[in-house]
């Protein structure tokens, strides 16, 4: 179970990140045309291209983990990235905070077989 929220954890942290480029484009053109707020929505998207690529990272090792740690720490990245990184992301780091849960649960029973 450990690999498959590893994988789901990958989908959704490109998922996340190609949804922070859009924000990071939204924002562009609301600064063009002079919107307020458009470098908020800027900030948002440098957020969620951060904490996407943490959720890439962490999916990546909590694919082969041996603890819990890593996906904890997916976890929190998701949430992070759902927190800071606009609307586009958080949808995507939904889909990271259960790929961390199964990730958790995945090596919890991998450890009992042993």
């Amino acid at each position: 179970m450990k690999k498959s929220g590893g994988i789901i954890a990958l989908i959704a942290g490109v998922i996340g990140f190609f949804a922070a480029i859009f924000t990071l484009f939204v924002g562009g053109v609301g600064g063009a045309v002079g919107a307020a707020g458009a470098g908020t929505i800027v900030e948002f998207g440098f957020g969620g291209v951060l904490f996407s690529f943490m959720v890439i990272v962490f999916g990546a090792i909590s694919m082969s983990a041996t603890t819990k740690k890593p996906g904890i720490m997916l976890v929190v990245s998701a949430v992070l990235g759902a927190i800071f990184g606009g609307t586009f992301v958080a949808v995507a780091m939904a889909l990271a905070i259960v790929g961390g849960i199964v990730s958790i649960i995945g090596v919890s029973k991998s450890v009992e077989d042993k």
